[in-house]
């Protein structure tokens, strides 16, 4: 492992906290999409619709949005140490990494709009929407592991 550039001995300690707040994220953007599909399941205005808005907010708040700005930190920390900005696989780690916050940005917005009462999506679509984070994940542990190109 590179231990040189501005984070020198720390660059392990930052890749460690970067990977279990990756962790967290991930586990977010799981269970978000999960919780929707089962919020669809009850009438809108009933209280099981104000205990799953009551879930998701803290989803978002305790985990997801708090997870997303440390990966982001840590994750600019170790590319700009390492200068991986000229190598493919991390180009397109990082393309995948900024899809995967534009699924967070959506989420959100989702998330918001079962607040207010409105349901544009199916279940089925929201159960494929829950495929998103894997198979992005897996793409990202291939590049950053593997390094293909």
């Amino acid at each position: 492992m590179e231990l040189a550039g501005f984070l020198g001995s720390a660059t392990l300690w930052v890749k460690a906290a970067h990977v279990i707040f990756v962790i967290f994220f991930m586990a977010g953007l799981f269970m978000m999409p999960r919780f929707f599909v089962y919020h669809h399941q009850c009438a809108v205005g009933s209280d099981e619709d104000a205990k799953w808005i009551e879930r998701e907010d803290r989803l978002r708040r305790i985990i997801l949005n708090p997870a997303i700005m440390i990966v982001w930190v840590l994750g600019l920390m170790l590319a700009f140490n390492g200068d991986y900005w000229h190598q493919g696989w991390f180009l397109a780690k990082f393309l995948i990494v900024i899809a995967l916050s534009g699924y967070h940005g959506w989420m959100i917005g989702y998330f918001k709009k079962l607040a207010k009462g409105e349901r544009p999506l199916t279940e089925k679509q929201l159960r494929m929407l829950n495929e998103v984070p894997g198979v992005a994940a897996a793409v990202i542990v291939i590049l950053a592991v593997v390094r293909p190109f």
